[in-house]
């Protein structure tokens, strides 16, 4: 089972992927439940609203009916002019307050409590009551206004106020249970807050519990990883010092055994040949003849004897240099440079010290062999035309440099080991404690350089 590209193992750490889509998914309900909490407020909200504003209507009306009213009767008991003003503003404004109680009561869209139409029937009633005794007082002549009239008028603003005193119930009582919800409604969606709060701050807490689970359960997995890594590489290490031991101690062996069989074929081979050459010679003293055929064939054998005793020589020199033995590590590289370079028709340019060091004897054995391997190396595909060999002994370190100025290697590859030659001659550097460097100068060819530590390979009594 994986998890954004992790593995989460055989039984899956869902315990990690669990909470927060917990969480997201308690967000979304109490956003959900948040929202239509909201929905029901701005319900009950508009619901109080209308309610106040038909409230205020009636109120608006009731004052404007009662005003002309009263200033109306002013002017009938007392004959004052001052009174019809008031009476002729509210009286005009009468139908106008009406109106937006009827248009209040048609968007409550509530038929049941919807007495506008009635009211609007009284007020007619009142109104031409009204217009009708002041136009009676005013025409009464000699003759003395009939106050009867009043008391009509007072019949009918009853019924008004009946009316208004009904429809005002039913609002206060539409109002108070609107604003019970209204209430109710804030109340649950405080509580769903706090509910929904707590249940996030307690996802919360676990989610931050489980992540350090995890995090402690990855760093002691790290731990022992790095454990495991530190154990693999002290067994790399062991097995790559054995590895080298052993391979340090087969050319050890290798070169014993090219020792001696140098020394054999140098002295059984070479004595044989020898002897040889010397019995051919005593027999032809000893036979004179004038056969030509015969004198052909003493030449002959002269001839391979020669190069018998010169291929025996060759195969010594490159089992074991005799020169490194008898006359030291430059004598011996001197040889085998200008010997390369008269075979192959190379140019060639060396450079040693004036003076040699004592060197151990493996230690120049192998440094002899790198040299060896080297010039091997450049015959058989540098294409060069110029080699140089150049040696350099300072206090602390011997450097060996070997280079050409051939077709050199591309970048890419110098530092992928490509034959067993470089390899072994890395390995004999390597042992001896030094560096080994294959590069390729800005001008072309290939150079090998190795720099191995002086007290490394100084004998015992020169150090």
């Amino acid at each position: 089972m994986r998890f954004f590209g992790e593995e989460l193992g055989r039984v899956g750490r869902w315990y990690i992927v669990l909470p927060p889509i917990a969480l997201l998914a308690l967000l979304l309900a109490l956003f959900l439940l948040a929202v239509a909490g909201q929905n029901r407020l701005e319900a009950a909200n508009e619901r109080v609203h209308d309610s106040q504003l038909r409230e205020q209507t009636l109120s608006e009306y009731l004052a404007l009916i009662t005003g002309a009213e009263t200033a109306q009767r002013g002017y009938l008991l007392t004959g004052e002019k001052i009174y019809l003003e008031p009476y002729t503003v509210d009286a005009g404004r009468v139908r106008g307050a009406l109106e937006r109680v009827r248009r209040a009561y048609a968007a409550a869209n509530d038929p049941e409590s919807n007495r506008a139409p009635e009211l609007e029937k009284f007020t007619v009633d009142k109104l031409t009551e009204l217009q009708e005794s002041l136009l009676a007082y005013e025409n009464r002549g000699s003759k003395p206004f009939d106050f009867k009239r009043i008391d009509q008028g007072k019949l009918t603003m009853d019924r008004i106020l009946a009316v208004v005193a009904a429809m005002r119930t039913t609002e206060s009582t539409k109002l108070a249970v609107a604003t019970r919800r209204w209430r109710d409604d804030l109340i649950w969606s405080r509580w769903f807050t706090v509910l929904g709060g707590s249940l996030n701050f307690a996802l919360i807490i676990l989610s931050m519990r489980l992540v350090f689970i995890e995090m402690r359960r990855r760093a002691q997995q790290a731990d022992d990883l790095r454990d495991q890594k530190q154990e693999l590489e002290r067994q790399v290490a062991a097995r790559t010092r054995e590895l080298t031991a052993l391979s340090t101690h087969l050319q050890e062996v290798s070169e014993q055994e090219k020792s001696a069989l140098s020394r054999e074929l140098h002295d059984e081979l070479g004595g044989l040949l020898v002897a040889a050459r010397m019995d051919l010679s005593w027999l032809q003293q000893r036979l004179p003849t004038s056969d030509p055929a015969i004198e052909q064939r003493f030449k002959r054998i002269h001839e391979s004897l020669s190069a018998g005793v010169d291929l025996k020589r060759r195969v010594v020199e490159e089992l074991r240099p005799t020169l490194l033995d008898n006359m030291g590590l430059f004598a011996a590289l001197r040889w085998q440079f200008k010997e390369t370079c008269r075979r192959t028709g190379l140019q060639c340019l060396e450079q040693f010290p004036d003076e040699e060091p004592a060197l151990d004897p493996l230690a120049a054995i192998g440094i002899f062999r790198v040299a060896q391997e080297a010039m091997t190396n450049i015959l058989k595909h540098a294409m060069a035309k110029k080699a140089r060999l150049v040696v350099k002994i300072d206090a602390e370190a011997f450097v060996l440099e070997i280079g050409d100025d051939g077709r050199g290697l591309p970048a890419a590859r110098l530092g992928v080991l490509i034959s067993h030659g470089l390899g072994a001659m890395r390995h004999r550097v390597t042992a001896l404690g030094g560096t080994w460097e294959l590069s390729t100068p800005p001008e072309g060819g290939t150079t090998v350089t190795a720099v191995i530590p002086l007290q490394r390979i100084l004998t015992r009594s020169a150090d």
